[in-house]
């Protein structure tokens, strides 16, 4: 998790500095994903660890530029659900948008223990969305190329999901 904390910035600062951690994690996932995608199947299982921890750990940062506190347990869950509104089907998506829109309210009755987030259907979403491309980069010769281009399509699209979750509650 990151300490750092970045108190007095302005909304466009933030998101300056938001663009420029993007730009460091892409490519660290890319480099990854073209290092895995090399290695073929052994590697590939590795891949799909590896490419989580960059995720979460892009998604703490992010928050605690926007000036949210992660070590309160109710902005971790904003954090997964961030991933799974990234991540997950259509169907999954609107159910999640629909609670981040009102995230003050629902936060207020959300559950004391992380184990009662529902981690099934979590993976299994994030799963179906990233299997068909992940499985390509097992490929022999071409996996290498596969790996570098998703990975950074994935941290894109998650940066920009993640940019527009925390400027919707910081603009509401």
């Amino acid at each position: 998790m990151t300490n750092k904390t970045y108190p007095n910035m302005t909304l466009v600062e933030r998101e300056r500095l938001v663009r420029k951690k993007l730009k460091s994690y892409k490519r660290a996932a890319m480099i990854e994903g073209a290092g895995t995608g090399d290695g073929g199947f052994l590697m590939g299982l590795a891949d799909f660890s590896l490419l989580l921890g960059i995720k979460i750990k892009l998604l703490y940062e992010i928050a605690s530029i926007y000036g949210f506190n992660i070590r309160d347990f109710r902005e971790r869950l904003y954090i997964l659900n961030i991933f799974q509104l990234a991540f997950s089907s259509q169907e999954r998506m609107n159910e999640v948008f629909t609670k981040m829109e009102n995230w003050e309210e629902y936060s207020k009755n959300l559950p004391v223990s992380m184990n009662q987030f529902d981690w099934r259907t979590f993976q299994q979403e994030y799963r179906d969305y990233i299997d068909l491309a992940k499985l390509a980069q097992m490929l022999p010769g071409v996996g290498a190329v596969i790996g570098f281009y998703t990975n950074g399509k994935l941290i894109d699209k998650l940066g920009e999901t993640a940019m527009n979750s925390y400027r919707m509650r910081i603009l509401k």
